[in-house]
């Protein structure tokens, strides 16, 4: 324990001990408790920018031990280079699993969709993700998702990565009697495009997570762990366990189909994004699932 208590204070974990297994999800065979877990930095979008190292050293601090970046104005590698980036992130114990990005204005410049391709190789990142799309108005619009997806995908995997999909709430929305997500799993080569599953918006949407998972597991390697609650009928973040989310069945559903890598978000805060994911890291080293 004196050494481990050590390890928290400084923030120093030796870089190749987190290489994923399926010993590295639980603190022991019994217990299930997940262990390896991550963030996904845009929940402290308001103050990373101003101090990047600080930053990820506070969350590498609090437990979090993979990061998810996003593309900020300083670029998902935050202003250093790609040698720079593992090498920082080495000495702090964490590793930069996967990056969300700007996919809609990159698939228009093939350059720059290259050049983010490339940096997250160099960087040594697994996973390249779509965060957004938008509601579409007809199943000709999800068609040329799902095409376009495949071909990115492809783009994607020669450079040794994987391209995925983030989804809000409006993919688990009907179209004329049918999901928009399901559509996109069946319509998507798996060796191409794989998923990312917001445990927070599939349940804004009404959509039983479980019963999904049961039946898509096999597509989805990473998973936004997220909360939330209705305020006039409108979801509202919040932190971890305060919620409408069922973690415990929630979280063991994703962990019996396959799920690779939970990244905690939170993007509002009762008092403020630091407080939170320090609130949220202490909740998921407790969870018993």
């Amino acid at each position: 324990m004196q050494r481990r208590n050590f390890l928290k204070q400084s923030g120093l974990l030796a870089a190749g001990a987190f290489a994923l297994n399926s010993s590295d999800l639980f603190a022991n065979s019994n217990s299930k408790i997940i262990k390896t877990f991550g963030v996904q930095l845009y929940s402290v979008r308001d103050v990373l920018p101003k101090d990047p190292k600080g930053v990820m050293t506070q969350l590498a601090q609090m437990g979090y031990k993979q990061f998810e970046s996003y593309g900020g104005a300083k670029g998902f590698l935050w202003g250093m280079t790609p040698k720079e980036i593992k090498s920082f992130l080495g000495d702090i114990g964490v590793k930069m699993v996967s990056t969300h990005f700007n996919y809609t204005g990159e698939i228009k410049k093939p350059e720059e969709l290259k050049k983010s391709i490339d940096l997250a190789a160099e960087a040594g990142l697994k996973y390249i993700l779509c965060p957004y799309l938008g509601a579409q108005k007809t199943w000709d619009d999800w068609k040329r998702i799902a095409d376009k997806f495949n071909e990115v995908g492809e783009q994607v995997n020669k450079a040794g990565l994987k391209f995925g999909y983030h989804n809000h709430d409006y993919s688990f929305h009907l179209l004329d009697g049918k999901m928009p997500q399901e559509y996109l799993l069946e319509n998507t080569d798996p060796s191409k495009v794989m998923f990312e599953l917001d445990l927070c918006w599939i349940d804004v949407a009404g959509v039983n997570t479980a019963e999904h998972l049961k039946k898509y597991g096999k597509r989805y390697e990473l998973c936004h762990v997220k909360d939330y609650k209705k305020e006039n009928g409108k979801p509202v973040q919040n932190d971890l366990g305060k919620g409408s989310v069922d973690m415990q069945k929630t979280l063991r559903a994703a962990l019996d189909n396959g799920m690779k890598y939970f990244m905690v978000e939170q993007e509002e805060y009762p008092e403020s994004s630091l407080i939170s994911l320090k609130y949220d890291a202490e909740y998921m080293k407790k969870l018993s699932i």
